[in-house]
């Protein structure tokens, strides 16, 4: 009898690692789909840089990889504990690993600090839900992030800036809330777009511009104040008012944006990072095994948005 229960329990323990393992590797293509996806208003794509000058293609694949393991951790660590602070800090804990091995990878620049934040929150939730209902998985990430974390440094954080500047919450704020852009404007505006039968990189183009549209960015407030948030919301808007990027107007406007944004420095990377969970929540709900590639390399040979 003994036998047989250490049996079930050894069989659990490896299902649950494996499936820590898969919701890893899913979060992980999330983050290289986003990076990949061409061509992005100022944003890293298969392009270039963007609006950036720390950051490439090769770099934010790099880090992706080096924070899948930390995700699996995260995982793990929330499979079969109670929601409470005990959980927050251990998740808050492998989370700041995670941002060493990220800078590691980097050479120092922050590619997926905001991400690992998101995606963490996700992972961990996604093992508590047995459906994988994305609002579900969104919610038991709210009731995480909504727990204090007692062990976090004391140290001013760019979100931290924008939150006193401007009064906008950012990335703790949007998980605190059950990740409302994504639920609302990312998932939507994808599955949209794929009922149109659009290929699936002008989906993802348009699920991004739909979070840019409505999304108070803290990376925009940071690097431009209120009035490049303008521009980002008022130019994502017009894209979508356009037709989106599958017509085009609509691709014209995207060409402009991508050249204000670049001159003005300016990268919507709180909009990338949802749309890396709006991505890895879609593949959840659909109980992909891996996330549906795009096409959008047709898009780097000519280099133009």
């Amino acid at each position: 009898m003994q036998t047989r229960m250490y049996d079930a329990d050894r069989r659990e323990v490896v299902h649950g690692w494996q499936r820590s393992k898969r919701l890893a590797s899913l979060a992980c293509e999330a983050l290289i789909a986003e990076a990949e996806l061409t061509p992005k208003p100022g944003l890293v794509d298969r392009r270039g840089s963007g609006a950036h000058h720390d950051l490439s293609l090769a770099r934010m694949r790099q880090s992706a990889t080096a924070i899948e393991p930390y995700f699996a951790a995260m995982a793990s660590c929330s499979q079969g504990q109670h929601i409470d602070c005990n959980l927050r800090s251990e998740l808050a804990t492998i989370g700041r690993n995670a941002e060493r091995a990220m800078y590691q990878a980097t050479q120092g620049s922050n590619s997926h600090k905001g991400a690992i934040w998101i995606l963490g929150l996700l992972v961990a939730a996604a093992i508590r839900v047995p459906g994988e209902n994305a609002r579900e998985i969104a919610a038991t990430a709210g009731a995480i992030a909504r727990l204090p974390d007692r062990a976090q440094p004391k140290l001013i954080t760019h979100g931290d800036v924008v939150r006193n500047r401007y009064g906008a919450g950012g990335a703790r704020l949007e998980a605190s809330r059950n990740f409302p852009h994504v639920i609302h404007c990312g998932l939507p505006m994808l599955r949209d777009r794929r009922a149109e039968k659009l290929p699936e990189e002008v989906c993802r183009l348009d699920a991004l511009l739909s979070l840019m549209a409505n999304l108070e960015d803290t990376c925009v407030l940071y690097r431009g104040g209120v009035e490049a948030l303008c521009v980002v919301k008022a130019g994502a808007r017009a894209v979508l008012d356009a037709g989106g990027y599958s017509s085009t107007h609509g691709r014209q406007r995207m060409r402009e944006l991508d050249r204000e944004l670049i001159a003005r420095h300016v990268s919507p990377g709180g909009s990338a990072d949802l749309l890396a969970a709006t991505i890895f929540l879609d593949a959840m709900e659909y109980q992909q095994r891996e996330v549906l590639q795009d096409q959008s390399k047709a898009e780097e040979r000519d280099g133009a948005a």
